[in-house]
């Protein structure tokens, strides 16, 4: 069988996940002799678009095999994908499951499927942990991934579903990343309004913004402000082994979420799929487990 390559379409490298995924790709690919390219799109859809575009339209000799795409819009790129699958390129997409892929499979001659977390249930996870951190009840300001993004609706839905009725969300919009939370928590500071409003936790969709929120509450130059918010429990999601599952050790965080990278999983459905000439399950879903768990959260101090 002729050594297969494949091309990895990743947000950016400002977000520790998307990290962990271009690791885990690298290391999956190694143990199973493929070549892998990584491209980081730099959080924009449309230089996501115009780089697998230029992968699939390339010379035949260096067109890759498959596609494993982290779409960063909301569409996840369908036109791409039908282009893809003319060309007889294998295309996963991670983190969605787009109403696209049931058809482009009853065309393709190649693999067509998703590799998501479930995000539902990752939300119903930080829903838990709000409820375990404020026993009795009270305030959250939760930071969301962008509007456009099913994850982040999918993990507010889920959230909201197990979060007791004690416990109000107020809401802030970021972009996965430190830099995007920090900036969205500042806006809010300077608002009349948050300053009568009274928060018990600060929770994040991923535990870059809840990283990044912390760092906005450091640079505040009053320091009963500064201290006030961080003595307040954060808590995110992701709890990769070497940045968030750390900071829950150093108690930075209270709380994070393990969520395993897709792009690994992803890759041996690829070159099994690929081996055999079959098609696998249109999705295949990862399992996310709290840090710590559940059960001994209530006891930690925030």
């Amino acid at each position: 069988m002729k050594k297969l390559r494949f091309v990895v379409s990743l947000h950016g490298s400002g977000n520790d996940f998307q990290v962990a995924q271009a690791q885990c790709a690298e290391s999956a690919a190694r143990k199973l002799g493929i070549d892998v390219q990584i491209v980081f799109a730099e959080d924009d859809a449309v230089n996501q678009s115009t780089q697998l575009l230029k992968a699939i339209q390339g010379p035949s000799e260096s067109r890759p095999h498959a596609i494993l795409l982290e779409p960063v819009g909301a569409t996840a790129l369908p036109q791409v994908a039908k282009a893809a699958s003319t060309a007889g390129i294998g295309w996963a997409v991670l983190n969605r499951r787009p109403e696209y892929l049931a058809e482009l499979r009853q065309q393709a001659n190649a693999p067509v499927f998703a590799v998501s977390a479930d995000h539902e249930e990752i939300g119903r996870i930080q829903g838990k942990q709000f409820a375990a951190l404020l026993p009795r009840g009270g305030a959250v300001l939760y930071i969301e991934g962008p509007t456009h993004s099913s994850s982040a609706q999918k993990r507010t839905v889920g959230m909201l579903e197990t979060k007791p009725s004690n416990i109000q969300i107020s809401t802030l919009k970021a972009n996965w990343t430190g830099e995007g939370a920090a900036r969205a928590v500042l806006a809010w500071l300077r608002l009349s309004t948050s300053q009568a409003t009274r928060i018990d936790l600060v929770g994040a969709q991923d535990d870059a913004m809840a990283m990044g929120a912390r760092k906005a509450f450091q640079g505040l130059a009053n320091d009963n402000e500064r201290a006030k918010w961080l003595t307040l429990p954060f808590t995110g999601c992701d709890g990769q082994p070497e940045t968030g599952q750390v900071w829950v050790k150093e108690k930075l965080l209270a709380a994070t979420i393990h969520i395993p990278p897709l792009t690994g999983i992803a890759i041996e459905i690829l070159s099994e799929a690929m081996e055999k000439g079959t098609q696998p399950p249109e999705l295949t879903l990862t399992r996310p487990v709290s840090i710590p768990a559940l059960d001994t959260l209530s006891a930690r101090e925030p």
